[in-house]
């Protein structure tokens, strides 16, 4: 039987720390960009990833547990790092890109790890499922817009 255990949301709150890193990293990406159809994607890709925190907030609230609101030292430098290769790339829209794909390959990972947890409640593995696979769409998505440079 599958049951809510704090380790469980533990990973959820890591998750969720995590999927508010990409909001803000996506943002940040979309600022940085004239290419029109970059920016409109990056736009689309924090909004995304907003409304994925507000479910993941949700489905930790519904088994009584604490929400973590941070911001991790590793999504900082992310964001960081997207800034300098705005300011000192060449070809500033294809290094976001590619910063893009690496993070959003690590979200699926990051994904996966929770999915592994064979305790997950049915309700808690369908949306994890659910917002994998909308970043593994968008990661061809993204595959596509490496066109565009």
């Amino acid at each position: 039987m599958s049951t809510y255990t704090e380790e469980v949301g533990n990973k959820l709150n890591e998750l969720l720390e995590k999927t508010y890193d990409a909001e803000k990293g996506f943002k940040k990406a979309a600022e940085n960009t004239e290419n029109m159809p970059l920016r409109s994607f990056f736009e689309t890709k924090a909004k995304q990833r907003y409304d994925f925190g507000h479910e993941l907030k949700s489905e930790i609230k519904t088994f009584g547990q604490e929400i973590d609101k941070g911001d991790s030292m590793t999504g900082k430098a992310h964001r960081a790092w997207m800034d300098v290769k705005a300011l000192f790339a060449l070809d500033n829209a294809e290094a976001m890109l590619e910063e893009a794909i690496r993070g959003e390959k690590a979200a699926i990972e990051e994904y996966d790890d929770v999915l592994e947890d064979t305790s997950l409640p049915s309700t808690t593995a369908s949306i994890l499922r659910s917002q994998k696979e909308a970043i593994e769409n968008g990661l061809s998505n993204i595959k596509m817009l490496e066109d565009i440079r």
